[in-house]
């Protein structure tokens, strides 16, 4: 069975869509730390990042590099904070996270609790910013 992102990669799932190549796809978080949390995954399902090969592993972050400066210029902040964890969704993914300080990192923080309208609104933003 494939991976909810990769189902979210084919349509299958909604998403809220920032940026798309032929081979990495970036989308909101649904339980964003801050506004403009993003994920950046390979389309290739692979559950862990370190398997990837070192051109797809390179590629992925040219590309997240990519939707990071999007979201800093749509998100203004102290910097683009970038975390792989991996343990949640047996599928390759960097957290992206606009700081304005290290605390804006913790996982264990409360989650955002934002509306269709405003996650729609953060995807757009960061979209005309890419």
């Amino acid at each position: 069975m494939a991976s909810i992102f990769s189902r979210i990669v084919a349509g299958e799932i909604p998403s809220y869509k920032v940026a798309e190549d032929d081979r990495f796809f970036a989308f909101l978080d649904i339980n964003p730390l801050v506004k403009g949390h993003t994920l950046v995954i390979p389309k290739r399902e692979v559950d862990y990042i370190f398997d990837l090969d070192d051109e797809e592993l390179a590629a992925l972050h040219v590309f997240a590099k990519k939707v990071a400066l999007a979201v800093g210029r749509a998100f203004p902040c102290k910097k683009v904070g970038m975390a792989v964890l991996g343990l949640e969704v047996p599928h390759a993914h960097i957290h992206l996270i606009p700081m304005q300080s290290e605390k804006d990192m913790l996982f264990s923080n409360p989650k955002l609790q934002l509306s269709a309208d405003e996650f729609a609104a953060v995807a757009e933003a960061i979209r005309n910013a890419f």
